[in-house]
């Protein structure tokens, strides 16, 4: 099993898609983790995007990204890596298929709705970066109903 990071970028937050978009990934199979709700600070803004920290665009994906809270989730499963990148599709929104969270709800190149952990190296990085180990949980899925004895009832 692996486990990957998500945010759930203002822009999902503020059109309200956090549970359409989480939906997606429970349907698929995959669990959630963990999840939290947090304002990004400037701090942790530059060691997330520390890869384009120096670039004259960062000012505006920190404004962008600090401007509301975001959803923080890590989603378990077999491939999650690659599987909720694929279900994401590509960062250019424009480029992003019909049936992809971005080709179905991005509206821009920033506003694209979600990040997801780009490789299981970065994955393991981001998730301790935004989760102390007693917030995530692993557990099985009940793929059928649960069934109580009448003393339970």
């Amino acid at each position: 099993m692996e486990r990957t990071l998500i945010i759930l970028k203002p822009d999902a937050v503020q059109r309200g898609l956090a549970g359409i978009v989480l939906s997606k990934f429970e349907a698929r199979g995959f669990i959630i983790a963990g999840m939290k709700m947090i304002l990004l600070s400037p701090a942790l803004l530059r060691e997330h995007y520390a890869h384009i920290a120096d670039k004259p665009f960062f000012p505006g994906i920190e404004k962008f990204m600090s401007s509301t809270p975001v959803i923080v989730a890590v989603i378990e499963g077999k491939e999650a890596v690659e599987s909720v990148r694929a279900m994401c599709g590509p960062t250019n929104a424009r480029k992003a298929a019909p049936g992809t969270i971005r080709g179905d709800y991005s509206l821009s190149m920033q506003c694209n709705i979600i990040h997801a952990s780009d490789s299981l190296e970065t994955a393991e990085k981001e998730v301790k970066r935004f989760f102390k180990s007693e917030e995530l949980h692993s557990y099985k899925r009940v793929l059928e109903p649960l069934t109580y004895s009448k003393d339970e009832q």
